[in-house]
């Protein structure tokens, strides 16, 4: 049985480290990655990965994440990606698609790596521009065979996003999403949301098409009145980094609110890295910052917190 390597608290991982980066052969990350300057600040951000936290005492999975993006100045194999979040008691992920190409990859990783699961689906941002090109059903087309792998468990992240996208391509949008809800529901899978700015219109969509039996709030951004709305309906709630955020009050009266049967966590690596590392490059090592936060915020036992969130996620995705 293979060993994961050492990882020392307060101290990065080793293949997160640029050093060891400038030496590897055989990454197999993909493409895409992340903008060194911050988003609003237009400031340049800290490329250095954060150090390790203490291992969790029961192990938990991170229900999201994007290995095929790159950020920092290291590309990190999706094998040493998990071996680093298993060596701190994150013990298996769910690699996200949000394009053809993501979703590719998802299928491929999921493969190699049986620590991964898989969501795979056409990101809302995306869904206009390939309307626009005339090959979004045949985008959707690709996703329905892709999901159609053992391994993949879910749809998603599919959903509305009023942030980025304006006007006539909020009609692509809603088109997309509802075509992933059918997906979900004819090949009984798991539904990744993503909803930003758009939460009325979410839960609108959803109840006007029927929702599938498991229904998660990636990175959910919601307040009180969402949290009551997904326990009322069952829909699982996934907390990440931003839920450590000194600004996110919100955030954590939802987390008060919400039934801890229907809550799980994620990092959405590279992104929402949490505090007191925000804007740095994130990864699956990280998550148990964010669960100590929730387990402080809610004055819980972190070896219970620990084995609810496990439990649920494997509820959601079945086992690894």
């Amino acid at each position: 049985m293979r060993e994961a390597p050492t990882v020392i608290p307060g101290e990065t991982p080793a293949a997160y480290r640029p050093a060891a980066a400038a030496d590897a052969e055989g990454a197999d990350a993909g493409t895409a990655a992340r903008s060194a300057v911050e988003e609003k600040t237009g400031r340049r951000r800290n490329l250095a990965y954060p150090p390790a936290p203490e291992p969790l005492p029961v192990p938990v999975m991170d229900n999201h994440t994007h290995l095929d993006f790159r950020d920092g100045l290291v590309e990190v194999t999706v094998r040493e990606a998990l071996d680093a979040a298993e060596a701190v008691g994150v013990r298996g992920a769910v690699q996200v698609g949000c394009d053809l190409d993501s979703s590719r990859f998802t299928v491929a990783a999921v493969e190699a790596e049986p620590r991964l699961l898989g969501a795979v689906a056409i990101h809302p941002n995306d869904a206009p521009p390939l309307a626009a090109a005339g090959t979004l059903d045949a985008a959707l087309a690709e996703i329905e065979e892709l999901a159609a792998h053992p391994r993949v468990r879910a749809i998603g992240e599919t959903g509305l996003d009023y942030f980025r996208t304006r006007g006539a391509g909020l009609q692509d949008q809603e088109y997309s999403f509802r075509r992933h809800i059918d997906i979900a529901k004819r090949l009984d899978l798991a539904l990744q949301i993503h909803d930003r700015d758009a939460h009325d219109d979410v839960v609108r969509i959803l109840d006007a098409e029927g929702a599938p039996p498991k229904v998660v709030f990636h990175c959910f951004s919601g307040g009180p009145e969402l949290a009551r709305i997904c326990n009322e309906r069952g829909w699982y709630m996934s907390f990440a980094g931003t839920a450590t955020f000194k600004n996110s009050a919100q955030l954590r009266e939802a987390l008060h609110l919400a039934d801890p049967r229907l809550v799980m966590v994620e990092t959405d690596a590279p992104f929402l890295t949490p505090h007191p590392y925000r804007g740095r490059p994130n990864a699956s090592y990280m998550v148990p910052y964010t669960v100590r936060s929730i387990a402080a915020v809610l004055g819980k036992d972190l070896s219970q917190l620990c084995a609810d969130v496990a439990y649920n996620t494997e509820l959601v995705y079945g086992q690894w």
